[in-house]
């Protein structure tokens, strides 16, 4: 067994038979106990290694967790079961039911099958891809849950529309003999209920089962791993229940906390030091996660005792501490490489990856960010911007010649080329339509000679988009905030530039950039990493800066439960311990152009 570990791990480490619960806190070297107990039960309890499965929750996480117990014991390490819930849950089922991997739907096949259902219901949508997105992430909380979906009352669409949605997917899975990766758990679930044959079998095939990450398991998940793991119930689950972040995809803290009682004979060890972060950055964490009361109570002692690590600064705008981001990274203190900038939201990522390009700064991104510039909000800016500049195609001003209300036809724009004396010759028996259309060329002609900052502030004021937006929002149910941080980054990311062809540079070069920083993360280059609280997790750096630490950005606006607060607080105890030797606060007074307020969890720190 490996010399150097502390009391705790070498519990844990040595723990043969039987449940057992590892609390491990950040940067307590959890893989380190899992690779060396897997080394214990091998070498000292005798074990086959063909007898044990370990489970992770991402494909990486797999791989490196394998590379590492190779390196340790190469010709063992080879019959040692290394794999995700789904591939583990997948290889069951393909020896049940001779499964292949074209059996799986693809992604692009998913939200195709969802574009044909929505569009043969003629549902009225802008935003068609975040809907689909949205209805996707809703069916798989459905099915993990195992929630009967006549009970489940949906965000994203009325309940009809949801209830049609979803049993249209599952006629065209079912049709053409294919799963998702939701069905692998689903299926394998009720496979294991109705085949008692086929679990004895698994059963006998994994006895030992170690699952690292534990507070991000779902209840369907922890229902067969309990099922497979009878009736030694040889269970090693190592996690950290204030780590548990992912409730979105069903996974509950509560699952971990109840596990002691779904095993009264568990063992329950805590790693409780961390090698990670600085005594400051340990010390700011443990209070604010104190103050959640759905947890195990525990403490966390820094091994490393530098003090001083936390810099805490306050701007007048987001503007202004965003640039200090990139002038401090710029500075290059810490190699890019061990740089990361983490937000609460994907859309405050937009604005900071253009004061980032500004400074010439490489970066990647963990997440998905959308092209602020290709939402349909800012679709409608440009069309009012091009039609200003002298633009008359017809589609641009089917864009937005209803944007506000201004009851203008489709049949009123005959020809693909709109000259404004025939639009109005159509409606020569309404003055007051042609009033309106009068009055659309006079703010065209005012938009021509303005900065885009200017003009985008005209658009939504004195035309009157912003009222169009709400009621836009009110008719489809949903939260206009939302609308309005787009208009807002769009027309705050604008500010800088003075004229429009300024601006259309910047957004040609902004496409440009988000395409590079796909490429280069998986080219492995040089260079900052940008992600939300959720997709930090796991990560650490020398420097991490955490902007916008302010109330309705972290904790999140739409936080009112007291279980929603309490995950906004594990979000930000995760994002405070991935730094491992600065940490830097960047809070502004002025958010989205209204007041803001310094987050509560700052508050807290200083209790």
């Amino acid at each position: 067994m490996k010399q150097g570990l502390n009391d705790a791990q070498r519990q844990a480490v040595r723990h043969q038979h039987g449940p057992m619960l590892v609390l491990a806190g950040p940067g307590s070297g959890k893989t380190t106990v899992i690779t060396q107990r897997i080394a214990c039960l091998i070498q000292e309890a005798g074990v086959d290694p063909s007898h044990i499965l370990v489970i992770t929750f991402t494909k990486a996480a797999a791989g490196e967790m394998k590379e590492r117990f190779l390196r340790q014991m190469p010709s063992e390490g080879k019959r040692v079961a290394f794999g995700t819930f789904h591939a583990v849950f997948f290889t069951i089922l393909k020896h049940a039911y001779h499964l292949e991997a074209s059996n799986i739907i693809r992604e692009e096949e998913k939200q195709w099958i969802l574009r044909d259902l929505i569009r043969s219901m003629h549902l009225d949508l802008e935003e068609e891809a975040e809907m689909i997105k949205g209805i996707l992430s809703e069916i798989s909380f459905v099915k993990n849950g195992r929630i009967p979906p006549e009970h489940y009352y949906p965000m994203k669409c009325a309940k009809e529309a949801f209830s049609s949605l979803y049993d249209g997917y599952g006629r065209y899975l079912k049709r053409s003999r294919k799963i998702d990766f939701d069905d692998m758990l689903v299926n394998t679930y009720e496979l294991f209920q109705q085949r008692k044959d086929i679990l004895a079998a698994w059963r006998n095939k994994y006895r030992y089962i170690l699952i690292d990450e534990f507070q991000d398991v779902n209840q369907i998940q922890y229902d067969i791993v309990r099922m497979l793991a009878e009736p030694e119930n040889n269970l090693f689950l190592v996690g950290d229940d204030d780590q548990s972040i992912y409730r979105f995809r069903g996974a509950k803290p509560e699952i971990m906390l109840h596990m002691p009682k779904d095993y009264p004979d568990a063992k329950i060890i805590h790693l409780v030091h961390n090698y990670r972060c600085p005594q400051d950055v340990v010390r700011m964490a443990s209070r604010i996660i104190g103050h959640n009361s759905e947890r195990f109570p525990k403490e966390m002692i820094a091994v490393k005792q530098e003090e001083h690590s936390i810099t805490q600064d306050i701007f007048d705008s987001q503007r202004e501490a965003y640039a200090k981001v990139a002038e401090r990274i710029r500075a290059k203190k810490h190699s890019y490489r061990q740089t990361a900038v983490l937000y609460r939201t994907n859309i405050q990522a937009r604005v900071l990856m253009e004061r980032l390009m500004e400074y010439n700064i490489p970066f990647v991104t963990k997440d998905q960010t959308p092209n602020l510039y290709e939402h349909w909000i800012a679709k409608d800016m440009l069309a009012y911007v091009r039609l200003a500049m002298g633009s008359r195609r017809r589609s641009d001003f089917l864009m937005v010649m209803n944007r506000p209300k201004r009851y203008l036809s489709r049949e009123s724009l005959e020809k693909e080329t709109v000259t404004f004396d025939a639009w109005q010759a159509f409606y020569a028996d309404r003055p007051w339509m042609e009033e309106r259309i009068e009055k659309l060329q006079s703010d065209l002609l005012t938009i021509k000679t303005m900065r885009p900052f200017a003009a985008l502030n005209y658009i939504r004021k004195a035309i009157g988009y912003d009222g169009f937006l709400e009621e836009y929002a009110e008719l489809r149910n949903i939260e206009k905030e939302e609308l309005f941080e787009i208009l807002d980054a769009l027309q705050e990311g604008s500010r800088s530039y003075p004229d429009y062809e300024q601006w259309f540079l910047h957004m040609k070069r902004y496409q440009q950039e988000l395409k590079e920083a796909y490429s280069r993360e998986r080219a492995g280059q040089d260079a900052v990493t940008l992600a939300t609280f959720h997709s930090a997790k796991g990560l650490e750096f020398d420097a991490v800066h955490l902007i916008d630490v302010n109330e309705g950005v972290t904790p999140y606006k739409k936080a009112v439960l007291p279980s929603d607060m309490e995950e906004e607080r594990r979000m930000f105890y995760v994002a405070v311990t991935r730094a491992k030797k600065e940490l830097y606060l960047y809070i502004s007074k002025i958010i989205n152009r209204h007041n803001a307020e310094i987050s509560r969890f700052l508050l807290e720190a200083e209790d």
